[in-house]
């Protein structure tokens, strides 16, 4: 790293399931951090966490949070309303917020970031970064490298979203439901069943959730590339799972799209059929690779493979991949000038 210089860093929504796997990754991939300043709701002000041996209080986000405590980075999960209200309050004291929420994701002023696909983007924030939607980071740090090399045309996505994704309520009412007490968060029972609804639906029948792959892959890439999705919830506490079909312009050997994946940064191959070895959710559960594997040509296009990828939502879809990016910051930025 150019610096070895301490910074001050807030955790915004740090009561929560994404915050407290911000704390928990912080610690295990050794941030410099100064002084750790821990922010939520009234609710959660006043509850304790440790992190490196030492405890440390939440308090109640304010608006002078960030300029009496001098914050040089900000890790927001704590939802798209404040963020929206929180973020440029932070980053006109110098404060650079990595925003996982949606608010920000499409904003043309607003790096959209994964840190495998296109780091230099990173160059052009002017204060805020958004953390792109988990299911798009699991599908492009598997699909950008295929894609440099062959030239992606068409995606077709569907989604097996576990309920972690929709945060404590979501696992709450997981296992709620296996112990038949009534749950709050999801319209229809999740246990024993799956719902083909995330978010709200739009007057075309797709919702914001089948949206996002759609367009934070065109913005990420800078491509209008046709992209098409279902998501789906289903009965798994963590861990996100994607069919994903792709149409390439150029013609491949699946030989190349295997050995592009095993040099492919973040990427984990488990592709064996003859040993059963495929990727699962308890597989994924835990690690920061996206782990890719049911690779096989699509016989009904020219140019087409399936493959089946699965990543823990909860680190490299939100928590590790923000700090992915805070580590890229911290390499290329002095920080306190």
């Amino acid at each position: 790293m150019k610096s070895n210089k301490e910074i001050n860093v807030a955790i915004v929504g740090a009561s929560g399931l994404v915050g407290q796997k911000f704390i928990q990754i912080l610690q295990e991939r050794k941030f410099p951090i100064k002084n750790l300043f821990l922010f939520a709701s009234e609710k959660s002000a006043g509850d304790k966490i440790i992190f490196n041996g030492n405890e440390y209080v939440i308090d109640k986000l304010e608006d002078n949070s960030f300029q009496k405590n001098k914050i040089d980075l900000a890790l927001f999960s704590a939802g798209a309303t404040i963020s929206k209200k929180f973020a440029p309050i932070a980053s006109c004291t110098g404060c650079i917020v990595i925003d996982n929420s949606s608010a920000w994701r499409m904003d043309k002023t607003v790096p959209l970031i994964i840190p495998e696909v296109n780091p230099k983007d990173i160059t052009s924030h002017k204060g805020i970064i958004a953390n792109p939607n988990c299911s798009t980071i699991q599908a492009l740090v598997a699909l950008k490298p295929l894609h440099d090399v062959f030239k992606i045309k068409r995606v077709v996505i569907s989604t097996y979203q576990a309920v972690s994704g929709a945060g404590n309520q979501g696992i709450k009412d997981l296992e709620n439901g296996a112990k038949n007490i009534e749950q709050k968060k999801f319209r229809y029972p999740i246990f024993n069943n799956c719902i083909p609804q995330i978010d709200t639906f739009n007057d075309f029948g797709y919702t914001k959730e089948e949206l996002k792959l759609v367009n934070e892959t065109q913005k990420i890439f800078h491509e209008n590339i046709k992209v098409t999705a279902t998501a789906v919830r289903i009965p798994v506490k963590n861990c996100h799972s994607e069919a994903i079909n792709v149409e390439f312009e150029n013609s491949f050997d699946m030989g190349n799209i295997i050995a592009v994946l095993e040099k492919a940064p973040g990427v984990k191959l488990m592709n064996n059929i003859n040993a059963m070895q495929y990727p699962m959710p308890i597989n994924a559960d835990g690690q920061d690779d996206v782990l890719v594997g049911r690779i096989r040509r699509d016989f009904t296009i020219d140019n087409g493979i399936n493959l089946w990828v699965v990543a823990d939502n909860v680190r490299k879809g939100a928590a590790t991949n923000a700090i992915q990016i805070a580590e890229l910051l911290y390499k290329n930025k002095t920080w306190g000038k």
